[in-house]
């Protein structure tokens, strides 16, 4: 029998029925949001966790003139009570503000001109309604066409949809919004919070505060945003975070909802694999995995039974927090990474509300909680128990986001170092001189000022970052060379020079037998003889032991 196709960046819900897409139920939200939801209900989560689709398959669901047979065999359809109630029966407004942003305030603000104009042409069926006055359709037809002279126009312009749908229906709306926290990511990066502050504020706070056209609404985002700076005044407001226990199993994949999914690929024994992968989150007091990754490898999977496992997630975003909290660490921070990238938590007391201003607090203590809390709210950390008094204990949650920091420590050094260009050429010419000693001297320098992180290719990566970045010299990682593979192999063809490095990690500081067994192995597999054919007529040999944050190097040189 044919399968289904895996649903790679499918974002509407109707979609999957219609194209024979592979679905992971997540209707049973829809019953707990009608059982428990409030006026406004706000849920944050990590992004690739399935927030955009899950607000189309509300907007499905609710929208009048839907579809029901889209709904068929999944667990809502078993609720028949609340089919018959909701299913059908309300007008609903949808937005994403995952687009909201620009260089300067102006061009943020266009394009939600663009997304307010865009959502306003589902309703174009209005300026033919018989009850609405035309001084409504007027202002309609300005949203319609993106005329937003009138500033108040775009800051009602929400609220005025639902007006307009409450009176041509009779029943009030339902405000879906997207990515609500976007804009205020972008207008921090690019300085104009302060602006788009007020301009979402206001947005949110006429639509959501006091309306007696809105039915309700969900906010979906990644950040907690504080209330005083967006959601002020606003009654019966409820926050869904990923620290609590209801609704936790809709966003992201359970541990049952994976095994499914390999066993109708027939890939059961994939699932060790996935599991260290791309599981190890913790939403309130359930496990769970990220479905981009697993979606996209099982993808690969189906592609190549054997494909390499690979990080899908990391590479859906810039990963600028990892690298804004290494730029900013004490000594004790650094401490604490160095002690989660062991595999150890840390505790920390962590901040559920922000603004983006909170980031650049002065007070480096106070900054570094801030920026924690962030880390665990966009997924980079993950709880390993439930918090006591907002005291979590924290870890890295799976493989793939430990490469992240590994990858982000790797760059934040290679900058670090290579700006101190006096010493980084020093440390340079020192390896291309074959001055071993002094190549020792300053990498133990540069050690002592990083994060360790005990793996051999960790401190292979160093190397060959301080290396490439000299521009002009010949660099290979895991190069072939005589009968077998070397870590490093340099050449400066120039002068004619070559180096050959051997990268050991010293186990509990055992430093010369780990320099032996490089020097060994550089010798035994001949490593300098395809420099020399190259035309290298001086060949440097190192072997390099290191163990936490220190190294010791022999040496050898071959020479025409």
């Amino acid at each position: 029998m044919k399968k289904k196709k895996l649903p790679i960046g499918i974002e509407f819900f109707k979609d999957f029925k219609r194209d024979d897409f592979y679905y992971v139920d997540k209707t049973g939200f829809i019953r707990d949001l009608i059982d428990t939801r409030g006026s406004v209900n706000l849920f944050t989560r990590p992004r690739r966790f399935g927030k955009s689709l899950n607000l189309d398959m509300l907007k499905t669901f609710f929208e009048i003139g839907t579809d029901p047979s889209v709904f068929d065999g999944l667990e809502i359809s078993r609720e028949t009570a609340i089919c018959e109630r909701y299913m059908g029966k309300y007008p609903v407004i949808s937005i994403t503000l995952k687009d909201v942003e620009g260089l300067k305030f102006q061009t943020a603000y266009d394009m939600l001109g663009i997304v307010i104009s865009s959502a306003a042409r589902n309703f174009d069926f209005l300026l033919e309604s018989n009850r609405l006055m035309q001084y409504e359709k007027d202002q309609l037809l300005c949203l319609l066409k993106g005329d937003f002279e009138k500033e108040a126009y775009i800051h009602n312009s929400l609220r005025f949809l639902t007006e307009l749908l409450h009176k041509h229906y009779g029943i009030p709306a339902i405000v879906l919004i997207d990515e609500y926290d976007v804009p205020l990511d972008k207008a921090y990066q690019n300085g104009y919070y302060p602006q788009m502050v007020a301009l979402i504020r206001s947005l949110l706070g006429q639509v959501l505060k006091t309306n007696n056209s809105l039915y309700f609404s969900v906010i979906t985002g990644c950040l907690r945003i504080a209330k005083e700076s967006i959601f002020t005044g606003l009654n019966n407001f409820k926050v869904r975070s990923i620290s609590d226990i209801r609704f936790a199993e809709y966003f992201g994949f359970t541990e049952d909802d994976v095994k499914k999914l390999l066993c109708y690929y027939n890939m059961e024994d994939k699932f060790e694999a996935l599991k260290e992968w791309y599981d190890g989150y913790r939403f309130g007091e359930t496990e769970i995995y990220c479905p981009w990754d697993v979606i996209n490898q099982c993808d690969k999977f189906l592609e190549t039974k054997d494909a390499p496992m690979e990080a899908h997630w990391e590479n859906s975003s810039s990963n600028a927090i990892v690298q804004d909290i290494l730029a900013t660490s004490s000594e004790t921070t650094k401490g604490e990474i160095e002690a989660l990238i062991s595999g150890e938590a840390v505790e920390k007391l962590l901040i559920p509300e922000l603004t983006y201003t909170d980031l650049d607090n002065e007070n480096p203590e106070v900054r570094q909680t801030y920026l924690w809390s962030v880390l665990y709210a966009t997924g980079y950390l993950t709880d390993i128990d439930r918090p006591r008094d907002k005291v979590h204990r924290l870890v890295i949650p799976n493989r793939e986001v430990l490469g992240i920091y590994e990858n982000r420590i790797l760059s934040w050094f290679k900058l670090k170092i290579t700006s101190d260009t006096a010493k980084w050429g020093q440390f340079c010419e020192s390896v291309k001189s074959g001055d071993y000693a002094e190549v020792q001297r300053l990498f133990n320098e540069f050690l002592s000022s990083s994060i360790s992180i005990r793996k051999e290719n960790y401190y292979h990566g160093m190397l060959l970052g301080l290396l490439r970045a000299e521009g002009s010299w010949r660099v290979r990682s895991n190069a072939e060379s005589g009968t077998g593979y070397t870590d490093i192999a340099l050449e400066i063809p120039v002068t004619k020079v070559g180096c050959i490095i051997e990268v050991k990690y010293a186990e509990n500081g055992q430093y010369d037998q780990a320099c032996a067994a490089a020097m060994e192995q550089i010798e035994t597999n001949g490593y300098a003889e395809t420099l020399i054919q190259d035309g290298m007529q001086t060949v440097h040999m190192y072997g390099i032991a290191c163990y936490k944050k220190n190294c010791k190097i022999a040496y050898c040189k071959l020479q025409d």
